[in-house]
Formats: C-alpha cells, structure tokens, sequence
C-alpha cells in the first residue's frame, strides 16, 4: 500500500484540493480531500487521470517525417498510402518491436497510459505465415510489457482491396488473412497477452474496403472480450466507393446492416451527414478521433457538437505517430472546430472550460472505446499522471487543464499504470536503452 498527495486532483467528482490518494495491489482504495500529507506520502502538485490512446499503428513511427517531400502529382491520403506500403513491407518481426517499445514510451511520458494497437501487420514480407501466425502480435505485445502501458489490442482483419470484396492488391500481402486464418491469428494474440496487467483483445475489421459486411457478422461470432474498431468515412472517396457500391454512405450502411453498438469504435468517421452523425450517436458508437493524423493526411473533420450534443462519446488517438502528445491530440481537435464553426470554445460544455471538456470526454470515451476502466475513482485501476506547471503562477482547477492544452502551461511528470510508476520527472524508466535500440533499427530501414 503506498499513499500520494496532490494539491489538486482531477476526480469524477470534479477537482480535489489538498486530497491523498491510496493505491493498493494496483487499484485506488482511497480518495480524501481536505486533508494534510501523512509521513511517507509521495507529494505532487496536481493529479489528473491517464489518457487513453484508441488508435496507433506502432509501426508507422518509424515513417514520422519522412512524407512531407511532394511527388510529381497532387498528394493526398491515396498516395501517402502507396508509402505506407513500400515502407510496410521492409519490417521484421525485431524490428516491430523495437519501434513500438520507442512508441509506447513516447506515449508513456506523453501522459498516454493505455494503447489501443491496430495492428494490421501480421505476416512476413513475401505474405507467407510465420511458425506462429501471430508473430508480430507477440511482439507488440512483448513492447507494451517492456514499457509498462496498457494494452488494448486489436488484430486486424484485412481481406479485400476495395468494396465488394475485390482481391487484395500486392502491396498488401502483409495484411491478409481469411476468417480461418484470422480465428488462428486471434487466438495466439490472446495467448501472446496473458502475461501483461489487464490486457484485452479485440478485433478491428480494417475498414468496409477490406472487410465485407458478412465476413464482420462472421468475426463476431468468435471468442474474445474487447472492444470493435473500424475505420470508416475517412474520406471523400471512400464516401463515393461506398455509395457507388451500396447506394449508402459507409457510416449510414454500417449502422443499418450490422448491429454497431456500445462495445463499437469507428475511427475518424470524417465525413458524415447530420443524420448519421446524430444515429452514431445514439446508437452508442464511441468516435475515434485523430485529429493531428487527419490534419497531416487532409482527412476532413468531424462533427464533434452535434454528435457531443445527443449523447456521443468522443476518444483520442495517434493513429500514422507523426507526433505524440496528449495536449496536442485534444488541442488539435478544438482548434479544427474553430475554423469551422468561426467560433471559439466549440466544444467547452456548461460548467466546464475547453481545457477540461476535452479532458473528460476523452477520458471517459477512450476508456469505454478500449474497454477499460479510467478515473481516479475508489476501484478503478492506479492509472494516473501528475502534471507539473513551468511556472507556479497559481493556476486552479479547470485553469490547470487550459493551460495544459492551450498554453503549454504545463508539462508531464510523472505517469503510473496499474500503481506502477513507469516516468518520473518527464523520463521513462528504461528510455536508454530502448530508444538506442530503435535508432539502430531506423539506421537499418533507412538504409535500404
């Protein structure tokens, strides 16, 4: 049993002053306000809980920075695609690894303490299968054990190039599995988590390009206990296929002939009428957002009050990696709306700043998104991160938040996971060792 003190803490029942949290085989057993620091508490000045990251490909890391140079016609998310796939197919299994282990650390010191890993690179680089079907995912999941986050992971299932279940394309060998093989792959993916503190598996139906409607009936029907994550409405000419496929927009076509609910994520859902907008929304469906990816690849935007204003849960992720932060994630996300709607604080809610609505809702929609419990909450799991200000200027409650995410008033500390203190003072514990590995790998793809 060990004890915190915080100045201020961030609860579901709003901000603490002066408040000992108690943390006990990994859980909180306490939470009390108003009190003095005992001997031997640890001493912090503001407690705010972990962040989860619903979306990731972790090897796509290793491309930040390295898809700005423009070819010789227009680039948009098609072309930076064809990219993705040149770079896909130099990875080994080692080298999977190593680039998570950086990214999870990255994440880690970000004040991220939950991942969501879409992880859709599954086979060796001619497409045949390893020994072990799920290689790769037992190197993510052997990155996530290193560095100490939480895992959600989410195996993808990928089968088709284009809507109507049309063969795969070659760039794509990677990704490809059947039902068959992919009930193989997700059995050794939770075999591959058993060893890691409150791990799910989950599974992501790539998109409705890659995966027809009956085969997601078909992978539903399997054995696992997370959540479903698809891409879907990303852009306007996924928009097109769908309707020129099925006469229905893919968001409007998915809610009408799949039964999307509560345990569901769609990722990006960018382009959306009102009306499938708000059904997402009261069907429950949690939006998984990405907004410095969908700024970077010129995704679009979504529709963040409406769906917020009939009951919709919003999430962050990292989705390409390009940059990791938390502040950013959520600062980009308002800052997208603002344009928009030529208008400040767009999604602030009553009673609450910007700063801390964003906070809040992505708290509480990326632990449902990632099925995982978030909050500093008696019961809930000692996934945490203190933040220090730059400068003590006296900031207080939601003025903490703002200028966190708008000021850089801010900076992260420290960052628990299940009462495991994985950062301190801004550096993850093992960051040596295995960002020095991660540099040799990028020597190494860089090369060819």
């Amino acid at each position: 049993m060990m004890a915190i003190f915080a100045e201020q803490v961030l609860t579901a029942d709003g901000w603490f002053r002066d408040a000992r949290v108690v943390l006990d085989a990994g859980r909180i057993v306490s939470v009390t306000a108003n009190v003095m620091p005992e001997p031997g508490d640890e001493r912090h000045a503001i407690l705010v809980p972990g962040m989860s990251n619903v979306h990731s490909h972790a090897f796509q890391r290793a491309m930040a920075g390295l898809t700005e140079m423009p070819g010789p016609g227009s680039d948009n998310f098609w072309s930076w695609r064809d990219l993705m796939y040149r770079f896909a197919l130099s990875f080994d299994p080692d080298q999977i690894e190593a680039v998570a282990a950086q990214l999870y650390v990255e994440m880690l010191e970000a004040g991220f303490t939950r991942v969501g890993e879409f992880h859709y690179l599954h086979h060796a680089r001619d497409g045949s299968h390893y020994d072990d079907i799920a290689e790769h995912s037992a190197r993510i999941a052997a990155a996530a054990g290193a560095t100490g986050i939480g895992l959600t992971l989410l195996p993808v299932f990928y089968a088709h190039s284009q809507f109507g279940g049309q063969p795969p394309g070659e760039g794509q060998r990677r990704f490809i599995n059947d039902v068959s093989n992919f009930a193989r792959l997700l059995e050794g993916a939770q075999k591959a988590v058993q060893s890691l503190n409150h791990s799910r598996v989950g599974i992501a139906p790539h998109s409705l390009r890659a995966a027809t409607i009956e085969e997601i009936k078909e992978l539903q029907q399997l054995r696992f206990d997370g959540p479903i994550h698809i891409h879907i409405a990303e852009q306007m000419k996924e928009v097109e296929d769908s309707i020129a496929f099925s006469g229905k927009r893919p968001v409007d076509y998915m809610l009408e002939n799949s039964d999307a609910d509560r345990r569901w994520c769609f990722i990006h859902a960018t382009h959306m009428t009102d009306a499938e907008t708000i059904a997402m929304a009261k069907r429950g469906v949690v939006a998984g957002l990405c907004p410095i990816t969908e700024a970077n690849l010129g995704d679009g935007f979504f529709q963040a009050p409406l769906f917020l204003a009939h009951g919709g849960e919003i999430s962050v992720g990292s989705d390409s990696n390009v940059q990791i932060g938390v502040a950013a994630e959520l600062r980009q996300l308002e800052y997208s709306q603002r344009p928009l709607h030529r208008a400040r604080n767009v999604i602030a809610s009553k009673g609450r700043s910007t700063g801390r609505t964003l906070y809040d809702e992505a708290v509480a929609g990326g632990g449902r998104a990632l099925m995982h419990e978030t909050g500093i909450v008696v019961g809930m799991p000692a996934d945490f991160v203190s933040l220090k200000p730059v400068f003590d200027v006296g900031y207080r409650g939601d003025q903490v938040l703002d200028a966190h995410i708008f000021g850089e008033g801010m900076r992260v500390a420290d960052v628990w996971v299940h009462g495991e203190k994985v950062v301190a003072e801004g550096r993850h514990r093992d960051r040596e060792r295995i960002g020095s590995r991660f540099a040799g790998v990028m020597r190494a793809l860089l090369s060819v």
